[in-house]
């Protein structure tokens, strides 16, 4: 991975870019209030770090297996914290719901073995990081996502539809006051609305690199999700929705 020092909006890039491969200069305008000069000096940036090859429009991910593993880098200590506090919350006998993603991935490494929890993800990732950990864990299957190694489609919902979920713990792109809570892939996106839908209470785990950013697809309004993880605390409008819909903060 490059040395090279990247700024909030240029991890933000490179961790939507994680999720599709690629990303269009117009939909960087509508996450970003800064020029189309400015974009395209970031993708330059990027580009000159190895990370991705721009295009007609827009850039694409170099390599097949570089999303995860950039994304997995991006911001890793705030992740780990987040991932300690949100695994030391859980309660003997809870049914938890961990998604794919980077932070989430954190939740299952701060795990203790034989913990008295059913973990049921639909993220290869997570699975993996369970193994050997003596966690009943529920792996549902689907159509495979390369870049992220989740399942998402009609058989992993068909699946998800049946339970009754104790807690959920989903990742997100982003947070607006106005989309709410957000992400780039559409497939994963219908599943984080499914598993909402499903559970007693709605987790949510995000760096602050994400506040104040929208992206494409809303899977939640704020009122819909109960605690929000992050590692740096909301400010102005987005503070003032986050009281009003009594979201619980936890500052990790």
């Amino acid at each position: 991975m490059s040395t090279i020092p990247l700024n909030p909006r240029q991890q933000q890039i490179l961790e939507r870019m994680a999720l599709d491969g690629e990303v269009k200069l117009v939909e960087l305008k509508a996450m970003f209030d800064v020029t189309e000069m400015t974009l395209r000096r970031d993708l330059e940036k990027l580009e000159l770090a190895g990370l991705l090859r721009r295009t007609f429009g827009g850039a694409i991910l170099i390599g097949n297996d570089i999303a995860l593993k950039d994304r997995t880098g991006v911001m890793m200590e705030e992740k780990m914290r987040m991932g300690q506090r949100a695994a030391a919350s859980l309660q003997a006998g809870e049914s938890v719901f961990i998604d794919g993603g980077s932070t989430t991935l954190q939740i299952a490494r701060f795990l203790q073995p034989e913990m008295d929890i059913t973990v049921i993800t639909n993220a290869l990732n997570i699975a993996t990081e369970l193994l050997n950990k003596q966690i009943p864990t529920i792996v549902v299957g689907g159509m495979l996502v390369n870049r992220t190694a989740t399942m998402v489609g009609p058989m992993t919902a068909s699946w998800l539809g049946t339970m009754a979920i104790d807690r959920v713990f989903v990742g997100t792109t982003g947070l607006s006051v106005k989309h709410g809570f957000s992400n780039s892939n559409m497939h994963e996106t219908e599943i984080k609305r499914l598993v909402i839908r499903q559970a007693a209470e709605v987790n949510v785990m995000m760096d602050h690199t994400k506040l104040g950013m929208q992206d494409l697809f809303s899977f939640a309004t704020i009122g819909e999700v109960n605690r929000l993880f992050t590692d740096r605390e909301p400010a102005g409008e987005l503070a003032a929705a986050l009281r009003k819909e009594s979201v619980e903060l936890v500052l990790c």
